[in-house]
């Protein structure tokens, strides 16, 4: 598998964007590219932006975690593609593998790097464990047993030490690095009946840093994000229904406490004002409709923000 870089990849980096912004043409170019030996899950940018001029780190998931230098020689004279634009070199800085015991691994389903310490990133497993790394040494600094089943994905909350995760077993659960025996499950899918004693998986999960009292999760093949806070554990404090397919993808706004967008299978990413809650939430306030299905979300800065699907990238502000 080939994965590619450009100028203004989908992810946090605003040093890339600033780049695609200052190309002369206004277009999207190829700025480098590397093979990956296995389907990525997920990839993302340091949060730190660049490590020095022209560089920057990436993280890829899939069997292991990998992280990634991506360096682009600004004003010197390295090689350009065929309309003069600058190419940079993907180079693999470190593979982090915590089960050298054995050639097989468990994949990888989902990571998320430590926007206050980018040295931390913690990684998800459909062998039902959460890992947190250091990347700077390679080393795990722990790895539990996150859930009954796979998990599905991870989130940091604002700061070092807690995150949450989710998964097929459909709970929501909440880790503090300082005490790892106890975890607070905020939320389940469905209430248990022992007749039926099954849960929806849970997919997506995205964290509030402005306010860290809020996160958002997605169910499996539903067309709602729940809006949870952590002060009232297991009910829902809104559910988003906009849309009328699964939802893929969840983004809280970087600048602002109360803006979360949805990206759908439906063609549509929507913004979302939940400024009025407990009340509930009836309709987005804005609407982008991509013609095709919403695979990605990231959302950078105020003024502009991405759905990616395919090999496309939007932006919009």
């Amino acid at each position: 598998m080939t994965t590619t870089t450009s100028s203004s990849s989908s992810s946090s980096s605003s040093s890339a964007a600033a780049r695609h912004q200052n190309n002369a043409n206004n277009a999207f170019y190829t700025l480098g590219e590397f093979d990956h030996p296995y389907p990525t899950t997920k990839l993302m940018f340091s949060p730190q932006g660049s490590i020095a001029p022209g560089k920057e780190l990436l993280a890829t998931t899939g069997d292991y975690l990998r992280i990634w230098s991506v360096n682009e020689d600004i004003g010197g004279s390295g090689s350009v593609d065929d309309q003069g634009n600058p190419r940079a070199s993907c180079t693999l800085s470190s593979l982090l593998n915590n089960n050298k015991n054995s050639e097989y691994c468990a994949p990888l389903t989902s990571f998320d790097w430590n926007s206050t310490d980018p040295g931390i990133v913690g990684t998800s497993s459909i062998d039902t464990t959460c890992t947190i790394w250091d990347i700077e040494t390679g080393v795990a600094r722990t790895q539990l047993i996150a859930h009954d089943k796979e998990v599905y994905d991870i989130a940091f909350a604002r700061g070092t030490d807690v995150f949450a995760s989710v998964g097929a077993d459909g709970s929501v659960r909440m880790f503090d690095l300082r005490s790892l025996e106890h975890s607070t499950i905020i939320y389940e899918s469905s209430n248990q009946d022992k007749k039926d004693p099954k849960f929806t998986p849970l997919l997506r999960l995205a964290w509030n840093k402005q306010d860290p009292n809020y996160l958002a999760t997605v169910l499996s093949s539903s067309s709602s994000t729940v809006i949870l806070d952590i002060r009232v554990p297991s009910l829902p404090v809104a559910v988003l229904s906009g849309h009328n397919a699964s939802v893929n993808s969840i983004a809280w706004a970087p600048h602002s406490s109360c803006h979360i967008c949805s990206a759908a299978d439906d063609h549509f990413a929507l913004i979302w004002d939940l400024s009025s809650m407990p009340k509930p939430i009836e309709d987005p306030i804005l609407a982008y409709d991509a013609k095709v299905s919403c695979w990605s979300l990231v959302w950078f800065g105020g003024l502009f923000w991405g759905v990616v699907w395919g090999i496309c990238v939007v932006f919009w502000g």
